[in-house]
């Protein structure tokens, strides 16, 4: 099952809207195939763990199937994994974690059992689940996960008064924050980012990420500010950019706007756009996983109205000072303070990395 677990991991930020799954099969003490599921509409883990397997002439009536999630009952954009594996007569079958849906959970393991299976569950769940954290949430609630990072000074300011913020952190720690990125299947910012740094928000590293994989950059611009001429509207991949905006911003703007990129109007809470609104939102476009960028007035408004599952900040050796040097996290005192549970802090070069929960997460990621 760890194997398993790893060959699932291979699937980082590529399987969206589906979760990271890893498959083994063993035959006499040793593994004879394995498979991990490589990208949404493709073949499932289990699916290709039985095609390496059967390469290999494997009798599968003495193979064992080791899957990090219970494997699917009904059908999608491809065939239910369990009618393969009932159709091979595999005698045992391991699974990790049981499929969160509320509608299918338990389904895929009722149906291996009529066979005359034998299911064994809860093998290296709680690491199975972790794995997959997102999707257990989107899959329940409707709702991405959301996760709200920041790089900071050890005095929390996240750019010089004048807004200088290149580059605080270390290139360890932005190796890092572009793996979330990664791993992600949004990006937000707010709109003092955009008219200050003017980001593009897209995904660079050194591995190769496929060109399919897009993020998709969503600004919180409630007067339609974003320039027509920043990187968001007028790049190469503005198809991928959602402004929300509302009733307020001046229609000439948001006409202009529209010509480019992708423009909702959202609901108002208290005179800012209601998050809840667009999280809903975003769940319902398979939105499973938002990385919120802010900066400090944006993560504000994600803690003030309740939202986020996670913190991610990365804090440099370094102090900036400055009274109205922008900060990580803006806005109004939180009262009382928000008390972060399961803290956990790691070294990234002459960096560290702060993760913590918010609500409703696990220990690590």
């Amino acid at each position: 099952m760890q194997r398993a677990l790893t060959l699932a991991r291979k699937g980082y930020g590529l399987t969206s809207p589906n979760p990271m799954v890893g498959a083994v099969i063993t035959s006499r003490g040793k593994i004879v195939g394995e498979g991990w599921h490589h990208r949404a509409g493709e073949a499932h883990a289990e699916i290709n763990a039985i095609a390496a397997a059967k390469k290999k002439k494997v009798n599968f009536r003495e193979a064992v199937l080791y899957v990090t999630l219970e494997p699917c009952s009904t059908f999608g954009r491809t065939p239910p994994c369990v009618e393969a594996i009932t159709a091979l007569s595999f005698p045992r079958v391991v699974i990790a974690a049981i499929d969160p849906n509320p509608r299918h959970a338990g389904g895929g393991i009722e149906i291996l059992k009529r066979a005359k299976i034998k299911v064994e569950t809860g093998l290296l769940a709680e690491e199975a689940a972790e794995l997959n954290e997102a999707f257990h949430h989107w899959i329940v609630t409707g709702e991405p996960w959301i996760v709200l990072k920041a790089g900071a000074t050890l005095d929390g300011k996240i750019a010089t008064r004048s807004g200088e913020s290149k580059w605080i952190t270390s290139d360890e720690a932005r190796r890092e924050a572009m793996r979330m990125r990664l791993g992600s299947d949004a990006i937000l910012v707010g709109i003092n980012t955009v008219l200050r740094d003017n980001p593009s928000l897209t995904l660079r590293a050194k591995t190769k990420i496929p060109s399919w994989k897009k993020l998709r950059r969503v600004v919180l611009d409630r007067e339609a500010q974003v320039p027509l001429d920043s990187n968001l509207v007028s790049d190469e991949q503005n198809e991928t950019t959602t402004v929300f905006i509302s009733s307020e911003a001046p229609r000439r703007r948001v006409e202009a706007l529209r010509k480019t990129v992708q423009v909702v109007e959202a609901p108002l809470v208290g005179g800012k756009l209601d998050l809840e609104w667009i999280s809903k939102f975003l769940g319902a476009e398979k939105i499973t996983s938002l990385l919120v960028e802010g900066g400090g007035e944006t993560h504000a408004q994600f803690l003030q109205q309740g939202l986020g599952n996670r913190v991610a900040f990365f804090y440099a050796p370094k102090i900036l000072g400055g009274r109205t040097a922008p900060k990580s996290v803006a806005g109004n005192d939180l009262e009382p303070p928000l008390k972060l549970e399961n803290a956990e802090w790691r070294k990234l070069g002459p960096d560290l990395l702060l993760t913590a929960c918010l609500s409703g997460c696990s220990a690590r990621r």
